[in-house]
């Protein structure tokens, strides 16, 4: 089996001694893999990143790059590239300056520079720049000068601190995908921190989900937002609803679960539950139908409208429904005049495969 890039071996990190910020760490990352670490303020995601770089010592543990510890190692020793939320771009240095730095660090001046430096501009769609100041520069160009910068020495393993969370929803989808492009075609190892989940599923072959310094669960975009593990999962990865429980009857993998105000509602179990033990139903927006045909089967409810807001290529629709008041219907825009009417009642509909029955924490 072919050992991981980097592995995180039972790390730990505390800063009083007493409260752990990251618990029980234990990750792979192979080589070539878009890797995302996700999750609210305090996770713990950003710790666990600037322990990678070594700006944080980790507690306890050790952490491992290529086969080597490199917990002693000093930061500009380990030969990662970092690119900053704030760029961190000097700004008495011009564009070629700043990007030949981690060069002359490295005793790497003259042409031989010049050329790493040209070649590390033009990939990021800088070419010409090399005179100017990052005041100079719009947001996003500064950006692409610190992608540069951390690319120029050619590094295999490349960090990535919230490094778009500044710029605007355009310009932010743009670097999404030039990023992408500079992943695939110079294979490199990101690691890759951010609090937005869609920038994560869009960007990422794997996300760690993190929560009170834990992993809750680390999988594909898809295996995320389709399979959730926990409930906080699945209401931080994308909008949900969230139904509270008590199972009632098992069979195979399904569950019935029955919530406080008398529904029942069929549900695949995420894990095995026993009779009585309380759950938490997750159901996304996008998969209940608005008077779903007889035929279509699965679960039946009905809702009151409470407001409907346009967004363009779709409806948001809540709803007074299983218990909730901000039950929410998500429907896509295909031209017709939805005409709900606060106050009037709906059917509701979904298949059992499309509920989950995840932790009741």
């Amino acid at each position: 089996m072919k050992q991981p890039f980097v592995r995180f071996d039972r790390i730990e990190k505390s800063y009083d001694g007493k409260q752990l910020v990251v618990s029980e760490l234990n990750l792979d990352i192979v080589e070539g893999e878009f890797l995302t670490l996700l999750g609210p303020s305090g996770s713990g995601k950003t710790t666990t990143l600037m322990m990678l770089a070594g700006f944080e010592t980790a507690t306890s543990g050790e952490i491992y790059l290529d086969g080597r510890p490199i917990n002693a190692i000093a930061p500009e020793h380990r030969n990662i590239g970092m690119v900053f939320q704030n760029y961190a771009l000097f700004p008495h240095m011009s564009v070629a300056e700043n990007v030949a730095f981690p060069l002359s660090v490295r005793g790497i001046k003259g042409a031989a520079a010049t050329d790493r430096v040209n070649k590390a501009l033009d990939k990021v769609g800088l070419s010409g720049f090399q005179s100017r100041r990052p005041a100079q520069m719009s947001g996003g160009q500064q950006q692409r000068v610190a992608v540069a910068r951390a690319l120029v020495f050619e590094p295999k393993l490349v960090l990535m601190d919230e490094p778009l969370s500044a710029l605007d929803k355009q310009l932010r989808e743009q670097l999404q995908y030039e990023i992408k492009r500079l992943h695939r075609e110079l294979g490199l190892t990101v690691v890759y921190v951010t609090h937005d989940q869609t920038e994560a599923l869009a960007m990422s072959d794997r996300v760690a989900v993190f929560h009170q310094g834990r992993i809750q669960q680390i999988d594909t975009p898809t295996q995320l937002y389709e399979r959730p593990s926990n409930a906080f999962v699945a209401q931080f990865i994308g909008e949900n609803n969230t139904l509270k429980g008590t199972v009632t009857s098992t069979v195979g993998t399904s569950c019935e679960v029955t919530l406080s105000d008398g529904t029942r509602i069929t549900a695949q179990s995420a894990t095995t539950r026993a009779l009585g033990a309380a759950t938490r139903l997750s159901i996304r927006p996008e998969r209940v139908s608005i008077n779903p045909p007889p035929e279509a089967g699965g679960t039946r409810v009905t809702g009151t409208v409470v407001d409907l807001t346009y967004l363009g290529r779709h409806a948001r629709v809540r709803l007074k429904a299983c218990g909730l008041e901000d039950f929410i219907v998500t429907l896509p825009n295909d031209g017709r005049d939805l005409a709900l009417v606060p106050g009037s009642m709906l059917n509701l509909g979904w298949r059992a495969d499309d509920c989950r029955a995840l932790d009741g924490d």
